[in-house]
């Protein structure tokens, strides 16, 4: 009798610890789905907040700083890397596709709007050409002292306007379209000079006995009359717009000095991104209106071999804008006479 009751409390106590085992373990299962759970509702919320984001915050910036280089695009919300390193990388990838999808439309967008530029100002060139040619013709069948006055001012005002279309034109990337004998550096200048509206605040000090080969002979001018604008523009107009020459053993130097207001770091570093001419320049981003002159002369520059920069201050407090033409460019100072007018665009010059 005792041995039966023996081997059934070792039957219960067996049965009781084996219960105990296997409850044991349930809840350590149990535990273990409730951790992953957790961890999968953790994961779906942390997806779903990075989505919202993703949409809300992250995209949009985006597409704001392809047209503003120098915005901040918003990360994850959460260190991805560490905690879902797949789904970052798949966030990654929509980003990098979304950017390289804007940006070859914003490619094809200014293309197409360069290529209609292209073709209205070639159309406003030939105007201009046109009328330069009625202006001269008038010039010659009249001796009134009045009416030259007048011709005088309008031939300006079309060289203004000839300038403006050829300036756009070779920012849509068309050539300068004038072709040029080789003129001195004063004759250039006095070009340049003649196709400004505030021309008689132009002082050319000191000349120098070297002239610009034929060729870039135009990119100069053109270069030279939008940063005489420029610095006409935004200085006083009782102010002097000084312009010097500085010989250096491997070309020269032309000096433009305003005395406006300098610029900032941030005006800095734009105006040294444009007159590089390293890159494409985007006329949507050009500003309203749209501001040229930097962006035409680094075009011009880098096509043409010589180089532009506004990094240092003028004298009288505003900018200093140096245009070194090197000695690739230069040759000697031509006899004939009849090229020194070359350079000239319009009557301003004759007016002076």
């Amino acid at each position: 009798m005792e041995q039966i009751l023996l081997a059934a409390l070792v039957v219960v106590a067996a049965a009781g610890v084996a219960a105990a085992v296997q409850l044991a373990r349930q809840r350590r299962l149990a535990a273990e789905l409730r951790d992953q759970n957790a961890a999968l509702a953790a994961g779906v919320e942390l997806r779903d907040k990075e989505l919202r984001h993703l949409a809300d915050v992250r995209l949009p910036e985006l597409m704001d700083s392809l047209h503003n280089p120098g915005m901040r695009v918003a990360g994850p919300l959460h260190d991805l890397t560490r905690k879902a390193p797949a789904f970052g990388q798949s966030l990654q990838t929509v980003m990098d596709l979304f950017a390289g999808s804007a940006d070859r439309v914003r490619a094809r967008a200014d293309q197409s709007a360069k290529s209609t530029l292209r073709a209205m100002m070639r159309a406003v060139q030939s105007l201009a050409n046109e009328q330069q040619l009625a202006i001269s013709t008038m010039q010659e069948r009249h001796d009134d002292p009045d009416v030259l006055d007048g011709l005088l001012r309008i031939d300006h005002m079309n060289a203004q306007l000839g300038r403006r279309a050829q300036a756009t034109a070779v920012l849509c990337g068309s050539w300068p379209g004038q072709q040029r004998s080789a003129s001195s550096m004063t004759d250039v200048v006095r070009g340049a000079t003649s196709r400004i509206r505030d021309y008689l605040r132009v002082n050319l000090e000191g000349p120098v006995n070297v002239a610009i080969t034929a060729r870039a002979v135009e990119p100069v001018v053109l270069t030279l009359a939008e940063l005489l604008d420029n610095a006409a523009r935004h200085s006083r107009p009782d102010t002097a717009v000084e312009v010097n020459f500085r010989t250096a053993h491997n070309g020269v130097a032309i000096t433009i000095d305003d005395a406006g207001v300098a610029m900032d770091a941030e005006e800095l570093q734009r105006a040294a991104e444009l007159l590089s001419g390293e890159a494409s320049v985007d006329v949507h981003r050009l500003g309203d209106p749209p501001r040229v002159g930097f962006a035409v002369a680094g075009v011009l520059a880098a096509r043409y071999g010589f180089t532009v920069s506004v990094d240092s201050r003028s004298p009288y407090g505003g900018v200093r804008a140096v245009v070194f033409v090197p000695s690739a460019l230069l040759t000697d100072v031509p006899d004939d006479p009849r090229t020194r007018p070359a350079a000239s665009g319009g009557g301003a010059e004759r007016a002076r």
